[in-house]
């Protein structure tokens, strides 16, 4: 797998690295590296903070629809071994599917425990260790166990191929414990590779703060503390993205379109930040700008449909019939089935009606 040329995403905060550092092991191998999803990731990496938050159900829904929408996800340590900041301990031997006939681990289980780096490896093929771990697995989860809840534990052992000489144990708490001749035990240790500076975890706690009163509909706070982590790093895109987003929420505007340009400036490929800001400057009446920006999308992206629509909206409504009716026969390239669909072919039909009598009489 190249990093070349490729968008990669980070969901949730980094435990094995700090963020800053990937980043610029990312940069180096001509990669771009992101916080959150957006049209051109091809690659997201799943944060072990996740697990610290309830629901697993979430966290398999965003799997599941990573997938679906043809993106591929990699856990931290399949991110680093990418980057080549970690290397495999052993020589893998065995399939994903010999893994899970021998372990009696399902499929789902497998992939998000993997998904989170309880086995050695992240992916197949995997090592005769993780089938002894993937059996152990198999009978916390058969006792009750959560896989998220063993996605928390193992890494407090510091090393999860240390845990194929334990005895592992469940006893319907959100923590596994092992069995020593004291008795049972928590898997006391550190996060691997835990080696975040004071900023690093500053700025993590800044921006999931952000996001937990974004998601909350607490706009101005949001584009507060987006504006705290963005005093400590001026450098992200997605940061100054969402403080738009928040800040165009809590109506204001003119900070709004500020800060939509800043992530532009920051990364000029960022096509969603292109087409917020058209709708920003569509709504204030700035119409040739908003076309402009909303061209500007197209080409960075040219399967864009919602932007391709807008466009020849925005054209409809500023009386350029045949323009209008370009962008809604792409737009019905891209999408068919739709009511956004439904209302490009209602604009083709009207426009033909208008401008197909007109050219007749000439």
């Amino acid at each position: 797998m190249a990093v070349l040329g490729h968008t990669f995403g980070i969901i949730g905060t980094l435990a094995a690295f700090p963020r800053r550092q990937v980043a610029r092991a990312v940069e180096r191998k001509g990669g771009h590296l992101r916080r959150g999803v957006t049209r051109q990731t091809a690659f997201v990496v799943f944060g072990r903070s996740l697990l610290a938050k309830p629901g697993e159900a979430e966290i398999e829904a965003r799997f599941v629809g990573l997938a679906e929408s043809g993106r591929r996800a990699l856990s931290e340590n399949g991110f680093l071994r990418l980057l080549g900041l970690a290397t495999l301990p052993v020589t893998p031997a065995l399939t994903r599917q010999s893994l899970i006939d021998q372990s009696g681990l399902s499929p789902r289980h497998l992939d998000l425990l993997s998904l989170f780096d309880a086995f050695e490896h992240d992916s197949e093929p995997y090592s005769f260790r993780d089938l002894i771990l993937a059996r152990k697995y198999a009978g916390l989860i058969a006792g009750g166990a959560g896989w998220s809840a063993i996605a928390r534990s193992v890494h407090r052992s510091g090393n999860v191929a240390a845990l194929t000489a334990l005895s592992l144990h469940h006893d319907g708490t959100d923590t596994i414990y092992a069995r020593r001749a004291e008795g049972l035990s928590e898997l006391d240790g550190q996060l691997l590779l835990d080696v975040a500076t004071p900023d690093d975890v500053e700025l993590e706690d800044l921006f999931a703060r952000a996001e937990d009163a974004e998601a909350a509909g607490d706009y101005d706070e949001a584009a507060a503390y987006y504006q705290r982590y963005l005093a400590i790093d001026r450098t992200d895109s997605v940061a100054a993205f969402n403080r738009a987003n928040c800040l165009k929420a809590a109506g204001r505007e003119a900070e709004a379109a500020h800060d939509y340009a800043r992530a532009i400036k920051l990364d000029p490929a960022f096509v969603e930040a292109w087409f917020n800001l058209a709708g920003l400057m569509s709504e204030r009446g700035r119409t040739d700008t908003a076309r402009r920006h909303l061209a500007k999308a197209i080409e960075l992206d040219g399967d864009y449909a919602d932007a391709v629509f807008n466009l020849a909206k925005l054209e409809f409504d500023a009386g350029n019939l045949a323009e209008a009716r370009r962008w809604w026969l792409r737009y019905l390239e891209l999408d068919r089935d739709s009511e956004w669909a439904r209302t490009a072919e209602r604009g083709v039909q009207f426009v033909n009606l208008h401008l197909l009598p007109a050219a007749r009489r000439v």
